[in-house]
């Protein structure tokens, strides 16, 4: 495990355990590249919805119902898993979830709508959950000065076992369609297949992590708060966390960009540039290619520069990524659109976790990631939901509805530049030794 720096690692820390936080970023990323990316979007829009002139906007409010759930719920949980040492239980329970969702994907056939949307809210939400009590482990597996760059491993690392659950699934597409057979045919195998890398590659998780809650739950239980009394009294302490609330609004506001492409990237370029389906995902694994090494590179840039200075690039690389999407009419150009998003992609959605992380007082993790959560869906709705309003509105202008997806991201940086990193992490020592 050389590959991971003990510098980097709090006391007490092993390497293995890095390796064990990290494996679960490998395992989960298949749901993101292969169900909400690259495939079963666009076969939901296509071959499900049987490209109904409502499609798109039923697959965006399929997510958005999904990410509702978890916005109404995640803090809650996350102040649970704290108070009761139970992150890596639940942490298990939404990981059996996602699995379980996923596989039930496979069911959906042409007209089976119901079925399909059932199926992809109870994934995504399992998911969301899942995400935000692994990003809870952070702090406590990695140093202050060093959150950027263990973020950035689990990040980067995580577009690989992306690419390893799209690489099996494409080897699935591309022999399905050499015999002839419909999507109807073989995607459901690849949900099957994701499903599959899923639950196999979270297992090295629940081995080698720990859970170091435990011996916070007697300080808890002195301050006389149940879960949810605990996630109220977060919310009123605006004062104190006032950088942490700028964060989740900054972050809520570049999720939902994010969230856009994540959620409609397949379906852009089928109904806009005219790709077939083994074509698209060839595209998205260049995008988790160009993830890999922008989460893992830039990492270390932003323990050198700053979190806040590091997002701020990334956010000028979402807006050129836009521009050129929107903008470019040959397919070269978007190949060079969807390689600039690759490198955005990691890099941001590492900074934002490392920035969480170090505004976050050491015992209230799982519900601080929770209100992280709440932010992260709360955009998973807008973004998706905007860019699916416009194309009914324009009747399928999807070039105007990426176009409006750069707002987002102008947002995020005007709310950027008041947020001050080291007063957060300030306040965030001072309730800690409260």
């Amino acid at each position: 495990m050389a590959f991971f720096s003990r510098s980097a690692l709090n006391p007490g820390v092993a390497p293995r355990e890095v390796f064990g936080w990290a494996m679960y970023d490998f395992a989960n990323s298949g749901f993101t590249t292969v169900v909400l990316t690259a495939v079963f979007n666009a076969y939901f829009v296509g071959a499900v919805a049987g490209n109904a002139s409502w499609a798109t906007l039923a697959w965006t409010l399929a997510l958005a119902a999904s990410s509702l759930l978890v916005m109404v719920t995640a803090p809650a949980i996350g102040a649970y898993a704290d108070a009761h040492g139970a992150k890596k239980r639940l942490l298990a329970l939404s990981t059996i979830g996602c699995v379980i969702g996923t596989a039930a994907l496979s069911l959906a056939q042409p007209g089976t709508v119901a079925i399909a949307i059932v199926a992809v809210i109870v994934a995504n939400y399992f998911y969301s959950i899942g995400e935000s009590l692994i990003a809870a482990f952070l702090p406590e597996i990695s140093k202050h000065e060093a959150l950027g760059k263990v973020s950035g491993w689990g990040w980067s690392f995580g577009y690989f076992g992306g690419m390893l659950t799209l690489g099996l699934c494409l080897w699935v597409v591309i022999g399905s369609q050499a015999a002839g057979k419909p999507a109807s045919e073989f995607v459901p195998i690849t949900m099957l297949v994701t499903a599959a890398v899923f639950a196999l590659a979270s297992i090295p998780t629940f081995v080698l992590l720990r859970e170091r809650s435990d011996a916070q739950r007697a300080k808890l239980e002195r301050h006389g708060r149940t879960a949810l009394q605990r996630l109220r009294h977060t919310w009123n302490e605006s004062g104190r966390f006032r950088d942490f609330r700028l964060l989740l609004a900054c972050g809520c506001a570049y999720q939902a960009g994010i969230s856009v492409v994540i959620a409609l990237a397949a379906i852009y370029a089928e109904q806009v540039m005219g790709f077939k389906q083994a074509q698209t995902m060839m595209l998205v694994f260049l995008v988790n290619i160009a993830s890999a090494l922008g989460a893992f590179l830039f990492g270390y840039v932003q323990d050198r520069v700053g979190h806040k200075r590091a997002l701020a690039i990334t956010l000028w690389g979402w807006i050129l990524m836009v521009a050129l999407a929107s903008l470019g009419t040959s397919v070269e150009v978007f190949w060079l659109a969807a390689t600039v998003a690759g490198l955005c992609m990691g890099s941001s959605q590492s900074c934002g976790r490392a920035m969480v992380g170090s505004m976050t007082p050491p015992e209230r993790l799982a519900e601080f990631f929770g209100l992280w959560s709440f932010a992260t869906r709360l955009a998973a709705i807008i973004g998706p939901v905007t860019y699916g309003v416009v194309t009914v509105v324009t009747t399928g202008n999807h070039r105007l509805a990426i176009g409006v997806t750069g707002l987002f991201f102008v947002v995020a940086l005007v709310i950027l530049r008041r947020i001050d990193t080291a007063r957060g992490a300030l306040a965030a020592r001072a309730a800690a030794s409260a």
